[in-house]
Parts: structure tokens; sequence; C-alpha cells
């Protein structure tokens, strides 16, 4: 995904599943500057900062 994929998944009023090497994440927040976006995992809530390009809606 890129960062403009991110941004719309962040502020749409839907549900959209991101993938996080295969397990689905929530994204808190963007960072632009870095091409990262700060996630937790749906199974345990631990934060990670990840790039948006390995993540994937589905």
């Amino acid at each position: 995904m890129n960062m403009q994929q991110a941004k719309e998944i962040v502020n749409s009023p839907e549900n959209v599943v991101v993938l996080f090497e295969g397990k689905p994440v929530w994204i808190d927040e963007l960072d632009e500057a870095t091409g990262t976006a700060l996630v937790h995992s749906e199974t345990d809530g631990k934060p990670m900062r990840v790039r948006v390009d390995r993540l994937h809606a589905q």
C-alpha cells in the first residue's frame, strides 16, 4: 500500500481490514516524513512502527 491509500483507510468511516505479514492490524498514526505507520495487532495490541509499503488492504 502507499501513503495515500493508508490515509484513505485511516479517514474512512468503514472498517477496512489491513494486514501486516498476513496478520490483521489497526493503523494508529501515519508519518509521511518516514513513510511509516504506527500500527497495533488485533490479537495482542502490541504497537509496531512499520513501513507503509509493507501493509496490505484486504
